[in-house]
């Protein structure tokens, strides 16, 4: 699969643009905020529905606008694809597929499957459980649509059950009607954890040769799935903490506090590893990513490496690239002094400045 042309308008800071890529390797080059990261971010939205920085539509269209588009051409095993996005200030988003409405994201999910690796993800071992339940729903929602429905009904659920707890201490004669969202809660929540398990299993398999490699042969990596609740034991628990539930006023038990752990030769590097080891991880995890993508699809997603090469030292920097020469990839960079030292193939370059790109090549 590979992106063969964006069209943006109104997106970011830029007005109108139109690129067309190559099938390899392609450079966003120019100096920082210039807008290589928005493009990158568009790809992005436009195959998930999601943003990498972002979680209102509003933040996405230019400043002084109230609507922004964004047109993706791809092709997928010689199929050709066009996705049309049109993002609104006050209303939910459209998505179009070759021209057909879809009323849901799960529909969209699976067209075109892409990793994005910025220097945000470099902190994704050391920093909250959020962002490591984010890389993991993110991850899932684009290899299986079940588990999209599944986290879309747990969400709404928690959503409903926790506006409740928050009406009871006006309304305590509210409380039976708890058991209806607690059920629904284990139902969609034991799917979740499941699916999730099944994933970490699915990226232990790969994970663990790739940081050998990366390691020198050194570190044995491990990804261990922490559920706030066993699957078995969640109803139990949640009965059992109901009565904090509503005095805090929230749900306090559910895979909405799942956790994973990284573990190096058994010891947890959340904790205890060093920067280099976290970094490592980091990187072993986004080509894992590439790999399960693989595995699953029978296909190569689209990489998407914003600035992450200044972020990494040389050795780092060698192993990432030697694993990318036969994805398309496009890359942030302020200069292309990285790319001709390592002597490293590029396909496209192309100049960013200030919401305007120019082809060099």
């Amino acid at each position: 699969m590979y992106i063969e042309s964006i069209e943006l308008q109104n997106y970011r800071n830029y007005s109108e643009l139109h690129m067309e890529f190559s099938q390899g390797t392609n450079i966003l080059c120019g100096d920082n905020a210039q807008g290589k990261t928005n493009i990158l971010e568009s790809v992005y939205v436009c195959c998930t529905t999601k943003s990498h920085r972002s979680s209102k539509d509003r933040e996405l269209i230019r400043f002084g606008e109230d609507e922004s588009h964004i047109k993706l051409q791809v092709k997928k095993d010689g199929v050709p694809y066009r996705i049309d996005m049109h993002l609104k200030k006050n209303k939910p988003k459209g998505v179009a597929v070759n021209g057909i409405p879809i009323r849901r994201a799960s529909e969209l999910f699976g067209i075109v499957n892409v990793v994005f690796f910025s220097p945000e993800d470099l902190n994704i071992i050391k920093n909250g459980p959020a962002e490591r339940r984010r890389f993991i729903d993110l991850e899932l929602c684009q290899l299986n649509k079940l588990y999209v429905h599944s986290l879309v009904q747990y969400n709404r659920v928690v959503t409903q059950r926790n506006k409740l707890l928050k009406e009871l201490s006006f309304h305590p004669e509210y409380e039976p009607t708890l058991d209806v969202w607690d059920a629904q809660m284990v139902q969609y929540g034991r799917e979740v954890m499941e699916y999730r398990r099944e994933f970490i299993e699915e990226l232990n398999g790969i994970i663990g040769s790739i940081h050998r490699q990366l390691s020198g042969e050194k570190e044995e990596l491990r990804i261990d799935y922490e559920p706030n609740s066993a699957p078995e034991e969640f109803e139990r628990e949640l009965m059992q903490g109901r009565a904090q539930d509503i005095r805090q006023k929230t749900s306090l038990t559910g895979p909405h506090r799942d956790d994973i752990s990284f573990l190096i030769n058994g010891i947890d590097i959340r904790k205890f590893g060093s920067q280099g080891q976290q970094r490592t991880t980091a990187l072993s995890l986004k080509l894992a990513e590439i790999e399960i993508v693989k595995k699953l699809v029978r296909d190569y997603p689209i990489l998407l490496l914003d600035d992450v090469l200044s972020e990494l030292d040389s050795s780092r920097q060698n192993q990432l690239l030697a694993g990318i020469g036969h994805i398309q990839t496009v890359i942030t960079c302020t200069g292309l002094d990285e790319f001709v030292n390592h002597r490293f193939p590029i396909d496209k370059v192309f100049r960013v400045t200030a919401g305007t790109v120019s082809s060099e090549n």
